[in-house]
């Protein structure tokens, strides 16, 4: 399988996208003609450049208002034609794309469009030159991939072929399965793109909301599906028009486009077993078993005032390492690793952002076959020098500059290996487990996490929910395994102002602001924690009397959760309990939570009145001290 990207998806100059779309792994790319125009080379000199670094051209575009013209005009687009048919012969290409005209004088009838093909056709077929046609979501007379198959089906040319776009299948809401009816060597081309589904002008929709597969809401897996059931075998391109990629680095962005596209291409040759898919086997989307601990980089006085706040939320040090100036610190199933080795990546670590967490251990199925997708979709291995008595543990290098840790069962003693671990976990507050970690990224990122784990992980995403800042606005998604054995949230800042963006600064980047634990009994974990000498973020009065007027509280509940700055939130489903850590450096913290029946969500509608509090507690540019 032959992957490639318009040149038009990412941002920089041509150099940079090109540079940028070679390092991503992609074979090749579309010239979009605005971006070879703006070039200062000449044909010659741009295909040469391009094959220099080991790329193909496999397609140039776009064309546009060809077919159905008045007399005059129709010349005048055979001329053009020819003209452009000069210049790829120059690139070194043999395929262009024509999409369905919307010149206001365009006739319509698909007999007049499969004349002016096949007349097309013939002037291709001197110049070894094939021509795709493409339905424009918003073209003029030809705006569904059934009509333009049909003006190519009589246009009844070999050097006349079809183009498909999901995006203008998909936006139009045709139903895909329509293309496994034509034959797969008419389909010369195919592009792919996803959006968020949004209900506006189709033209402004896809030239400015359109995303990588995977990071919106089409069906672009059914899509691509009912391609490759009929038989097409050729390159399958991205074509994205997005404002915010075009202002993003090229290497991410080209990165992110590879990873869709692999990870796409993976799920439809699983769904699609009976057809071949030219995609080497690879490991499936991996199933996740839980957190195996959380990982921070720290020293001296902040690692000594994070051990303090352990202890008073119940943690005990249960194991130092045997080589390392680590330490473990556990409660029921939820482990937290303090860092404080200077020499290395938690080292690093500390030296750019201070105290942060640094390393996230998952519990995966098989801890190699979750490396080994995680390479082939493009993220590279993280390795370090194994030392005495260590174990040898699979890992990647995450987003955000972290490191990802799998575990499987053949790392089951590797606490008592490295750490001197024994026994069962001390119940301490009754924390049983990480129940989700949040990260927090700028918004133009949030895609790109999301992608990520997506592709990578047996999760699902929630629909983005907008977290109120008293200065200013936090994007925030959810992604979750199934069982909700593994969560993350994903908070987008958009100003340094809001307390996701102002960490962000402060941390230089740190990619977690927080870490959630879950317990059996939040009041029984309150009354413990009352007595270890654990600071809760204050709750204002207003707040609990505004629960008193949303919900039917018992008195006493009500009087508790105030007394302990216990946080509340109902859905269908159950309930939902959060009790808060003061900010630490830089604007980390911990959440405390019990989720009750099945409530699923993160207790959103708390968020302004949680960041307010938080905000309270921050003493000018700094953190109050622990």
């Amino acid at each position: 399988m032959k992957t490639s990207i318009a040149t038009v998806s990412i941002s920089g100059n041509f150099n940079e996208k090109l540079e940028a779309i070679a390092a991503a792994g992609f074979d090749g790319i579309e010239i979009f003609e605005q971006d070879f125009i703006a070039d200062a080379g000449s044909p010659r000199d741009v295909g040469r450049r391009i094959r220099d670094m080991g790329l193909e051209i496999p397609l140039f575009q776009p064309f546009r208002d060809f077919e159905g013209l008045p007399k005059a005009l129709r010349a005048k687009a055979f001329d053009r034609a020819e003209r452009k048919f000069d210049l790829m012969g120059e690139l070194g290409t043999d395929l262009v794309l024509f999409c369905s005209s919307v010149h206001p004088e365009a006739l319509g009838g698909i007999d007049r469009a499969a004349e002016d093909f096949h007349a097309l056709g013939e002037r291709a077929a001197a110049r070894g030159i094939r021509v795709g046609y493409e339905a424009l979501a918003w073209g003029r007379h030809v705006n569904d991939h059934r009509d333009a198959w049909e003006i190519v089906r009589r246009a009844d040319h070999a050097n006349i072929g079809l183009i498909l776009d999901s995006f203008h299948t998909l936006g139009r809401k045709i139903d895909p399965n329509s293309i496994r009816s034509i034959p797969g060597d008419k389909i010369f081309f195919v592009q792919l793109a996803d959006a968020p589904m949004i209900e506006m002008d189709l033209l402004y929709w896809s030239r400015h909301f359109r995303n990588m597969p995977g990071e919106g809401d089409l069906a672009v897996s059914e899509f691509m599906r009912a391609v490759i059931a009929a038989g097409y075998r050729g390159p399958i391109s991205l074509e994205i028009f997005n404002d915010q990629f075009r202002a993003g680095l090229p290497r991410t962005i080209a990165k992110d486009g590879y990873r869709s596209l692999i990870g796409l291409m993976d799920e439809v040759r699983r769904a699609e077993p009976e057809v071949s898919v030219d995609l080497a086997p690879m490991p499936g989307r991996m199933e996740i078993r839980g957190t195996e601990f959380v990982e921070f980089a720290t020293r001296g006085a902040e690692a000594d005032a994070l051990k303090n706040l352990l202890g008073t939320l119940g943690f005990s040090k249960t194991g130092q390492h045997v080589t390392k100036a680590a330490s473990l610190w556990q409660q029921g199933d939820a482990r937290v690793v303090l860092n404080e080795e200077p020499g290395d990546f938690a080292g690093t670590a500390f030296n750019v952002h201070g105290t942060s967490v640094c390393d996230i251990g998952i519990r995966v199925r098989s801890a190699h076959e979750t490396v080994e997708r995680a390479i082939r979709t493009g993220s590279a291995p993280f390795v370090q020098p194994i030392g005495p008595g260590q174990m040898e543990i699979p890992a990647i290098w995450g987003l955000g500059g972290s490191i990802l840790h799998f575990f499987d069962d053949a790392h089951h003693g590797v606490w008592a290996q490295e750490f001197g671990q024994s026994g069962p976990a001390p119940d301490g507050a009754g924390l049983s487990h990480v129940d989700h970690v949040a990260q927090t990224m700028t918004y133009d990122e949030m895609l790109s996490w999301s992608l990520f784990y997506c592709t990578l992980f047996e999760m699902d995403k929630a629909a983005m929910v907008d977290v109120i800042d008293p200065d200013g606005l936090v994007r925030s998604r959810a992604i979750a395994a199934p069982d909700g054995a593994f969560r993350i949230t994903l908070n987008g800042a958009e100003t340094h102002r809001t307390l996701a963006g102002s960490f962000l600064a402060e941390s230089f980047g740190a990619p977690v602001q927080h870490v959630a634990f879950g317990c059996r009994d939040i009041f029984e974990t309150a009354k413990r924690l009352a007595a270890t000498g654990f600071s809760a973020l204050p709750m204002p009065e207003n707040y609990y009397a505004d629960l008193a007027a949303r919900f039917d509280l018992a008195e006493e509940q009500l009087a508790l959760m105030q007394a302990h700055n216990i946080l509340y939130d109902r859905d269908a489903a159950g309930e939902f309990f959060q009790i808060y850590s003061r900010p630490f450096a830089g604007g980390m913290f911990f959440e405390l939570i019990e989720r009750r029946a099945g409530y699923g969500g993160y207790g959103a509608p708390n968020a302004p009145f949680r960041i307010a509090a938080q905000k309270r507690l921050i003493r000018g540019k700094g953190m109050p001290k622990l």
